[in-house]
């Protein structure tokens, strides 16, 4: 992954998104120590201050916790409240754009609903 400096999203919420990435295609698993915020600001160029701000926006989500003195791991929840927060939020404001841009063009639910259908199809 490269971290995107021109991008409107801060660089700390990229390497979280980054870490989640990580955590749900399992290349981390169930109380698999992360990488430490100098490894992500070596890996990714950056000030060990911002990689340590993803890292502890994870821990406050419960995402990932603390080990005193040997680092952070993947919780047992990681992986479900990874795909939950992705759908309330990526998918909820994805569908909303969706029916707003189908009522723009007077498009009907059913016809709305059988697109999304033929598309799942595919």
């Amino acid at each position: 992954m490269k971290i995107q400096n021109d991008s409107n999203k801060p660089i700390y919420i990229q390497i979280a998104e980054w870490l989640e990435a990580e955590i749900l295609a399992g290349s981390f698993k169930v109380d698999d120590k992360v990488y430490s915020q100098y490894q992500l600001a070596e890996m990714f160029t950056i000030n060990p201050a911002t990689a340590a701000k993803g890292l502890t926006m994870l821990v406050d989500e419960r995402i990932l916790y603390k080990r005193r003195g040997l680092g952070m791991f993947v919780s047992s929840e990681a992986k479900e409240m990874i795909l939950n927060k992705r759908k309330s939020n990526t998918l909820v404001k994805l569908v909303k754009d969706l029916v707003q841009e189908a009522n723009r063009l007077d498009v009907k639910e059913e016809e709305l609903i059988l697109m999304i259908k033929r598309e799942k199809e595919e």
